[in-house]
C-alpha cells in the first residue's frame, strides 16, 4: 500500500492506496507525521486524484467524490454502512438510527456507531454527516469542533457558528 502525507485548509491528512483503490484518509496531529514525509512527492495516480479532489473539496468546489475505493479489510457488515454514508447527499445529515433502520435493524445504532468510528476513509466515506436522532452532534473520531467546521462547510446556514455581536 502506497502512503501519502499532504497539508490541506484543514489540517494534515494521511492518504492510503492499494492497486484498487482509496484505502486509507485520515486527519492526522503533526507530531504524528514522520519527518520529511511533507516534502515527499507521490506518483500513486488514486492518491493525486484524492488529494487534488479533497482540496476542491476544502475549497467549497467540489459536492462529490470520484474515487475508486477499497474496502477490502471491511466486514460485510461495514461495507454496507459504509456505502449508506455514502448515499447521503451533501449539505445533508442523517441519524444513525436511520442509517439502522435502512440496513433492516432499527436495533443496531450502536453497530452503526461503531462501523462510522472504524471508517477509514474519512471525509470522503461522510460519517461526519450521521448525527444523533435528536439533532445533536455526537461521536466523531477527530472531536465534534471537526465534525461542526466539516458541517459548517457543505451547510453554513445550518451548521454556521454564530459570530460575536459586539
Amino acid at each position: 500500500m502506497d502512503h501519502h502525507y499532504q497539508e490541506t485548509s484543514f489540517g494534515i491528512f494521511k492518504f492510503g492506496a492499494s492497486p484498487t483503490g482509496l484505502s486509507m484518509l485520515n486527519y492526522v496531529d503533526d507530531s504524528a507525521v514522520p519527518k520529511g514525509a511533507l516534502q515527499k512527492k507521490t506518483t500513486n495516480k488514486i492518491i493525486l486524484k484524492a488529494v487534488r479532489q479533497l482540496e476542491e473539496y476544502f475549497a467549497g468546489k467540489r459536492q462529490d467524490f470520484d474515487l475508486p475505493l477499497d474496502f477490502s479489510e471491511a466486514t460485510d457488515y461495514y461495507r454496507k454502512v459504509w456505502q449508506e454514508l455514502i448515499n447521503i447527499p451533501y449539505g445533508r445529515t442523517t441519524s444513525y438510527q436511520f442509517i439502522a433502520e435502512k440496513l433492516g435493524d432499527k436495533n443496531a445504532i450502536r453497530a452503526v456507531g461503531q462501523a462510522n468510528r472504524r471508517n477509514p476513509i474519512a471525509i470522503v466515506v461522510p460519517c461526519h454527516r450521521v448525527i444523533a436522532k435528536n439533532g445533536d452532534l455526537q461521536g466523531y473520531f477527530y472531536g465534534l469542533d471537526f465534525k461542526r467546521k466539516l458541517l459548517a462547510l457543505e451547510n453554513p446556514k445550518s451548521f454556521g457558528e454564530q459570530g460575536a455581536l459586539f
